[in-house]
């Protein structure tokens, strides 16, 4: 069975209700470390490429990720998790500690370090990636800490995700314990796995293996549709007290099979692959956060699957907005401007994926031929156009009274409209200043009739080493004019 959309109104109220929700994230955390630089060169010593390095970000990682991704959402989240007695320990702390939605019970064992993933990325291409890690079990005592935490948790969670990638703190022990005290609660448990025994997670509502897990698991080919599907059911025969599993199979989209049901397919909605890090943690989240805020399963699928199509699209690790999410589930209208806030971090991930990104601005009172050959210009000479409207109270304090012909989302929504504008804004301001300092573009277009040193934001991007661009007029072409026209012929 393909999966049907559900009725639009319910998706658009589970969005909108994702701020309300409470879930607790137990399991193996990890500091992801990305290390930017630029290679253009080999080494004198090896054939490798030499990395100067630029910058070090250091992020949440693993069962965390799980936890920011929710926060991304406005949920609140508990995780629960086991780090070193070391730096990274310290960092992955703090990190939470800044977080004000989040509370972290992360115990430290001074006798195992920190899980840190460090990748290596050169000209926005991954190129390696550095595991610090023990995989040996967690002892009894921290066992009995962890199982502790989560049940003071689960008394005001909405569901319970275990987050597994086989570092020791999702002991068999731990899991039947804290599948038991979420069944005690009335709790919903989803568990992404990473153990070929799925006997460790019994009693859990949702497993969510990758196609290659599940193949691993069953023996079985997970090819097409139909093959996911009968895998899923193997599981399910095999495994008797899980309830439900999720095969995420990439581009492929996902297969979901409740016990007693048909399996429902889902179709991938990512337009684009850049990084598929943190996307399981993002799916994972997300259904879990569906599921709080009073979805069913299959609809909560449904959010998950869309997540996952915008976060595979983004550089590293990371997460998905309210607003991204509602976008990709084709619930905004098209062709509407988007808001300051959305537009930035659209940007940022446009940056991150290694495109440069371009931004203009206007009245586009009435569109006309010269607005349509500067906006087109301009996007051939970047990767990205965000374009900036003045708000109806700015075209009047800029023109005068009469104007502006026509309204601030009219304008806008023309715009973008448009196949060579990828992002439109309003802004209330006098000027794009204060929009363009919150959008940090790589370069600015602005017609030739100004001179460079006369172009709003150039220090802006001057500063991050971007450029401005003055853009040839198409002579004769002027909305002042066209209105003189009109007026003349009215």
């Amino acid at each position: 069975m393909i999966l049907r959309p559900a009725h639009i109104h319910t998706l658009n109220e589970a969005v909108d209700a994702l701020d309300t929700v409470h879930v607790a994230v137990v399991g193996d955390v990890m500091l992801d470390r990305y290390v930017y630089g630029s290679a253009a060169r080999l080494s004198p010593e090896a054939p490798v490429p030499v990395v100067r390095q630029a910058r070090v970000d250091e992020m949440p990682g693993g069962a965390a990720n799980v936890a920011m991704n929710l926060l991304a959402y406005g949920a609140q989240a508990t995780l629960i998790g086991v780090i070193g007695d070391d730096r990274e320990g310290a960092m992955l702390e703090t990190l939470c500690a800044d977080e004000t939605r989040l509370t972290g019970h992360l115990i430290r064992d001074p006798h195992r370090p920190t899980t840190v993933k460090t990748r290596i990325v050169a000209q926005a291409q991954q190129m390696m990636r550095l595991d610090a890690e023990t995989s040996g079990d967690i002892d009894d005592t921290l066992s009995a800490k962890l199982i502790a935490a989560a049940r003071k948790a689960l008394g005001e969670s909405g569901a319970l995700i275990l987050s597994d990638y086989g570092k020791g703190v999702l002991t068999p022990a731990v899991c039947a314990g804290l599948i038991a005290a979420a069944a005690e609660a009335g709790v919903p448990v989803l568990v992404d796995p990473k153990r070929s025994d799925l006997g460790v997670y019994g009693g859990a509502d949702l497993i969510s293996p990758n196609a290659r897990e599940l193949a691993a698991i069953t023996g079985l080919p997970v090819d097409d549709a139909d093959a996911a599907a009968r895998a899923c059911a193997a599981v399910l025969e095999r495994f008797g007290d899980i309830g439900a599993v999720l095969a995420t199979r990439g581009e492929a989209g996902m297969t979901l099979l409740k016990r007693g049901d048909d399996a429902v397919h889902v179709a991938a909605e990512a337009r684009s692959v850049f990084d598929v890090s943190g996307a399981g943690d993002t799916v994972i989240a997300t259904i879990a956060a569906g599921l709080a805020a009073g979805l069913s399963l299959t609809d909560a699928v449904r959010l998950g699957n869309a997540a996952a199509g915008i976060a595979v699209g983004k550089a590293g690790t990371s997460t998905v907005s309210r607003e991204e999410l509602r976008h990709g589930l084709g619930i905004d209208p098209p062709h509407r401007p988007v808001s300051r806030q959305r537009a930035a971090a659209m940007v940022a991930g446009w940056q991150a994926a290694g495109r440069q990104v371009g931004f203009t601005n206007g009245c586009f009172d009435l569109l006309h031929a010269g607005h349509l050959h500067s906006l087109e210009y301009a996007r051939s000479r970047c990767d990205a156009l965000v374009v900036g409207v003045n708000s109806d109270a700015s075209v009047r304090a800029l023109k005068g009274e009469g104007r502006p012909a026509q309204d601030a989302e009219t304008r806008a929504r023309l715009l973008a409209s448009l196949r060579f504008c990828d992002l439109v804004t309003v802004f209330e301001e006098d000027t794009p200043l204060e929009l363009i300092t919150a959008l940090q573009p790589d370069v600015i277009f602005k017609g030739a009739d100004y001179a460079e040193h006369e172009v709003v934001g150039r220090d802006v991007v001057a500063a991050r080493g971007g450029r401005v661009e003055l853009i040839p007029l198409l002579e004769g072409h002027s909305t002042s004019r066209l209105v003189a026209k009109l007026g003349k012929r009215s």
